[in-house]
């Protein structure tokens, strides 16, 4: 790519994280309507976490009012860090017997409850017709449009699962957007939109095919790690042109278990490169010039994309795996800028410009501000890790980093 079209790719990325991630929309309101096909009597029911059929969709498994004034303590199927089921304190409001309450969660077993500071919910049933119209409304304050759109869409499958519900009388778990032949669908469209940037030719179809399976066996790494840890599921999300994410089964319950799963994308692909690399050589010598030219773009491809993984920024996964196992801020702060260092040196050393490079890190530093501290709090502090396990874990880091130095390097003396 040209260091225009690099450079547009770059920007473009960043806006666009920066939009979903970090842009501050202060205190806002979702709501979303529908009219189900049922009595307004019944459907209360279903709706008011109190209420005889209240467990319609597998989410409540108990709730039980624990005063007068109107505080519950709910019980819900999502699982916790140590298996059992999430517990949840509530406070119910404007409650009118059949028509609408407003919740808020005070804590549960999960989350710190500063997540639940500002969040609100309400739902409202009108009759109307032969059916009832349902209103939710979902209030919180977001940093990034990412969580805000996650939230509508989620309330809108709710409403449609409730109305197939009332139809049927079943609750069906899932949807299309998650189903694997869909993300299948995401998969062949990101490498469709990444083509123009690589060029409107079969090379650069090739290379765009590439990088997204790149980015989905890095993510495969990433679901086999929360396996290993005992997630009993997981899955992963394609998204078009920003990659993929790869969602656990439950939360983390200890430090090493994050900085194992976070290392494990690009762990997995260590394993690979050097099978590719040794493919591409016998390829070559066998004659076969364009399998082996695709093979060392597929080894350079996957060891570029996963060293880059790992540079110490905030939400990437050498950030995170450093923040787990550095014991202090001086210390992390050293390991993170001799990571970053030798990024550039072997930048270098792999033939990128000076030029490029300092814009590598500034673009690295612009997303580590951008991203810091977006995650979301536990209740509880994580276990903390061993000594033992964390000099595993740097090791392996090492191990990680050098795999793919080496495939950089390769790859640019093959490709370049």
């Amino acid at each position: 790519m040209s260091p225009i079209v690099t450079a547009i790719l770059v920007a473009s990325n960043l806006g666009l994280i920066f939009l979903l991630m970090a842009v501050p929309l202060g205190l806002r309101t979702v709501r979303s309507s529908r009219i189900v096909a049922m009595d307004r009597q019944r459907l209360w029911q279903a709706l008011w976490p109190l209420g005889s059929n209240a467990g319609w969709s597998g989410e409540i498994l108990s709730a039980q009012p624990l005063d007068e004034e109107g505080v519950a303590r709910i019980t819900l199927s999502w699982g916790g860090r140590d298996g059992k089921p999430i517990e949840r304190r509530a406070q119910f409001e404007d409650v009118v017997e059949g028509s609408r309450f407003s919740m808020q969660v005070i804590e549960d077993t999960a989350l710190d409850s500063s997540f639940w500071k500002d969040y609100g919910e309400t739902a409202e049933l009108v009759s109307e017709g032969s059916g009832t119209r349902v209103t939710l409304s979902r209030t919180d304050r977001y940093r990034g449009v990412a969580f805000l759109v996650f939230r509508y869409f989620a309330m809108r499958r709710e409403l449609s699962k409730l109305q197939r519900w009332a139809r049927t009388g079943q609750y069906r778990k899932g949807g299309w957007f998650e189903h694997p032949l869909s993300q299948v669908g995401f998969a062949v469209l990101s490498a469709l939109m990444l083509w123009p940037f690589f060029g409107l030719h079969l090379g650069g179809l090739a290379l765009a095919a590439i990088l997204t399976s790149v980015v989905a066996l890095h993510e495969l790494g990433h679901m086999a790690a929360f396996r290993l840890t005992g997630h009993r599921r997981a899955r992963m999300i394609f998204i078009p042109l920003l990659g993929g994410i790869a969602i656990g089964g439950r939360p983390y319950n200890s430090r090493f278990e994050v900085a194992f799963v976070a290392l494990m994308g690009a762990g997995f692909s260590a394993f690979l490169v050097p099978i590719v690399i040794a493919a591409s050589v016998l390829a070559g010598g066998e004659g076969h010039k364009a399998a082996a030219a695709l093979l060392a773009a597929l080894a350079g491809c996957a060891a570029l994309f996963n060293i880059a993984n790992l540079v110490p920024v905030w939400k990437f996964d050498g950030g995170q795996v450093l923040r787990q196992i550095c014991p202090g801020p001086v210390v992390l702060a050293l390991a993170s800028f001799s990571l970053l260092s030798a990024f550039l040196a072997l930048g270098w050393r792999a033939g990128f410009s000076l030029g490029f490079l300092l814009a590598a890190g500034a673009v690295f530093s612009i997303l580590s501000l951008l991203t810091v501290g977006s995650g979301v709090k536990p209740r509880h502090e994580l276990e903390p890790i061993g000594t033992v396990d964390r000099l595993v874990i740097a090791g392996a880091l090492l191990a990680v980093f050098a795999i793919h130095g080496c495939g950089v390097l390769w790859a640019s003396g093959q490709l370049l």
